[in-house]
């Protein structure tokens, strides 16, 4: 929402002022000029970025604009989850529980949040580091490196679109002036022509820088921003993992480790020690009843 909100503000402002300094927005209308920038940047892309990149970009182009971060709900199924599987570590054996992570979509525990389970990279990196707590044998702090390690590999392969939008956004202005170039080359050669006809030409070609610098700071540079917010939030949810699962290592209780877990949450999305021991009561009670 506040993305088509800042879009609408942007262009009715643009051209709102532009019409009441008395242009006429006909003039900006240079479909050729559009489909040069455009077209070069989409161009660029393509061969600055491998495809897998280029497929992830339209997902996190989506993302962006559905602002699909992590909600409170969220927040609260990733810390009911791991507390039920936090209490089936203290109590079950170990061909018990690798029932649970070796086939999470067998799963009671995952079946009852299937929200956590769509998301196929979240769900193995909790069943990953169950099934080393599960073996006993690594310590803690050797865990917690291998931790930090993932989380910078996830890190950095969910930012390649940010870094990717980026460079596009930084070639547009450059790729407005080649543009505008070509349309001047192209005014030069009417020289002849009557005034008018000459303004016009040189319009059109001004139109172009002037298209270039719009797309980069208006348009794509913000996107990038907002592909950036999105997927550091999304990661954010496998550091709440992190720090409840060594806490648990350590010899914590399982609601003692989800408050480790719940402080990394952002203040002003925090879910409060009620709502999460609500929530784990009750993910508790449905346990109970399936058992």
């Amino acid at each position: 929402m506040s993305f088509a909100i800042g879009m609408v503000i942007v262009f009715g402002c643009l051209l709102g002022g532009f019409a009441a300094m008395g242009g006429h927005i006909s003039v900006l209308w240079q479909p050729f000029e559009y489909v040069i920038i455009l077209g070069s940047a989409i161009g660029t892309f393509f061969v600055a970025n491998p495809m897998k990149v280029v497929k992830d970009t339209f997902k996190g182009v989506m993302e962006a604009i559905k602002e699909a971060t992590p909600k409170p709900r969220d927040y609260l199924d990733t810390l009911a989850i791991l507390y039920a599987l936090m209490r089936e570590l203290r109590t079950k054996t170990r061909t018990e529980m690798e029932v649970h992570v070796d086939n999470p979509s067998e799963s009671e525990i995952f079946k009852a949040f299937p929200k956590i389970l769509a998301e196929k990279d979240l769900t193995n990196f909790i069943c990953d580091y169950c099934r080393l707590i599960i073996i006993g044998n690594a310590r803690t702090h050797e865990i917690e490196a291998l931790m930090d390690e993932e989380i910078q590999t996830i890190q950095r392969d969910k930012l390649k679109v940010y870094l990717a939008l980026s460079a596009v956004a930084d070639a547009l202005p450059a790729l407005g002036i080649v543009a505008a170039v070509l349309g001047v080359i192209k005014a030069m050669g009417a020289l002849d022509q009557p005034p008018e006809v000459l303004g016009h030409l040189i319009g059109a070609a001004l139109v172009g820088t002037f298209a270039g610098i719009l797309f980069s700071y208006g348009i794509f540079g913000p996107l990038a921003s907002k592909v950036k917010t999105v997927r550091e939030k999304k990661v954010r949810l496998y550091v709440i993992i992190k720090q409840t699962l060594l806490a648990f290592m350590n010899g914590a209780m399982p609601q003692v480790a989800l408050e480790h877990g719940r402080k990394t949450i952002s203040a002003y999305e925090r879910p409060s020690i009620s709502e999460v021991e609500q929530e784990t009561m009750n993910s508790g009670s449905a346990d109970a009843k399936a058992a």
